[in-house]
């Protein structure tokens, strides 16, 4: 059975660890194998001892260099927290499918009182949201309930599918529901059969329901995330801020 892989999206300093100690605590059965791939960059905790079978994961030429830990049933893959997630989702993805491990969800932690305190990042975060299943909202202490109305009632609006749970001081209020592995994200990027844009034979682009099989001039692409999108000069097409200098070093 292929091990199940949850993909951690955070700011450094958004209480990531805790979360996923309290969800391996309390979410997974009693004969689970959990284990946590850390990235390398993250200074050690003293959380670091309730993280079961703790690995580090790094960079070679570009791509994601760790192996998941045998054995593992549920292993928690925390992405970098200086470092650009869509940059890490895009690898990702690939190095999973290689390592044989089955995406359960990608889970957000939001770090309230700095998303609060620099507006800019709000751009930041709907980018690890569009990719999430379910996001957490922590470190709340302090936090105007008007901001984080007007924060949820941002994603709400636009109907987003993910969950959006609250974490009290680490621990969220229920594990087993984080921990389902039913996909919420609007991303899919994911998905084992991605959407496609169908065009006919002027460029434009048609209903998939208005495709018959003798359109023989209907082209099929895979259509394109708009965070992995790429303009002319290979940069990404949709910008986000750089989160490391919100977080320090």
């Amino acid at each position: 059975m292929k091990p199940l892989v949850y993909l951690i999206l955070g700011a450094a300093g958004s209480g990531r660890r805790e979360v996923v100690a309290d969800l391996i605590e309390g979410g997974l059965a009693g004969d689970a194998k959990p284990a946590v791939l850390l990235a390398a960059d993250e200074p050690a905790g003293e959380l670091d001892q309730k993280l079961a079978g703790l690995a580090r994961w790094t960079w070679t030429g570009g791509a994601i260099d760790a192996a998941l830990p045998p054995h593992a049933t549920h292993v928690f893959f925390v992405a970098q927290g200086r470092a650009n997630p869509v940059e890490q989702i895009d690898v990702f993805k690939p190095w999973l499918e290689v390592q044989g491990g089955e995406l359960a969800r990608v889970i957000s932690v939001v770090n309230c009182q700095l998303a609060e305190k620099n507006p800019p990042l709000r751009a930041w975060y709907e980018a690890c949201i569009h990719f999430s299943d379910i996001v957490l909202l922590n470190r709340r202490e302090g936090v105007a309930n008007k901001w984080l109305s007007d924060f949820l009632a941002y994603f709400q609006d636009q109907f987003y599918p993910c969950l959006f749970e609250q974490v009290k001081a680490g621990r969220v209020k229920n594990p087993a529901l984080v921990l389902e592995p039913q996909a919420r994200r609007l991303s899919h990027w994911f998905d084992e059969e991605p959407d496609w844009i169908f065009t006919n034979a002027d460029g434009e682009v048609i209903d998939e329901e208005d495709v018959t099989g003798d359109d023989d001039e209907i082209e099929a692409t895979p259509a394109e995330d708009l965070y992995l999108a790429r303009d002319a000069a290979g940069r990404r097409a949709k910008r986000i801020p750089d989160i490391a200098k919100f977080v320090g070093g």
